[in-house]
């Protein structure tokens, strides 16, 4: 078992460290605004992929959903799904395109329930807005910019919501 599959399989610490940064981040959009978001994120950002990168393979979307999804990237799938496994999966819970590596959302969909997270697994994720590849997502996220709108939803839409037709 690798360093990265350990403290992914017992994420405790990682919540709490995202619980402290959530705190800080959160406080310093202000900030962000005045000094500029490309800036800021140009400071932040290659600290923090840093330790994104080992931790969690990071792949610098800009909007981080880590807390979501368990402390598992969704963007380690290799088609990129953030909001659950494709039709592809294996009956042995493997990858269809990697048969040698455990999908990434069951693996998801596992260590979610060691956060306090759980509830927010039928959480739907917002798309990707592949403006912020490479941008620090705690900047992202301080100024609001990683919640991006389809347009129709006062709030993060869930997938056990039902929607009653007019």
């Amino acid at each position: 078992m690798s360093l990265r599959t350990f403290i992914q399989d017992h994420p405790a610490p990682l919540v709490w460290s995202w619980k402290l940064a959530e705190k800080i981040f959160a406080r310093m959009g202000p900030f962000f605004e005045r000094v500029g978001v490309e800036r800021a994120s140009s400071i932040i950002h290659p600290l923090e992929f840093a330790f994104k990168k080992v931790l969690f393979d990071c792949r610098a979307c800009g909007q981080c959903v880590l807390h979501y999804t368990g402390m598992t990237c969704p963007m380690t799938c290799p088609k990129q799904l953030r909001n659950g496994p494709c039709g592809g999966v294996r009956l042995n819970g493997k990858c269809e395109v990697y048969p040698d590596r455990d999908c990434v959302w069951l693996k998801s969909m596992e260590r979610i329930e060691r956060t306090p997270y759980s509830p927010e697994k039928l959480r739907l994720n917002q798309p990707v807005d592949w403006r912020l590849e490479g941008m620090s997502s705690y900047v992202t996220f301080a100024t609001g910019r990683d919640q991006i709108s389809t347009g129709n939803e006062a709030a993060a839409p869930y997938a056990d919501v039902k929607v009653e037709k007019n």
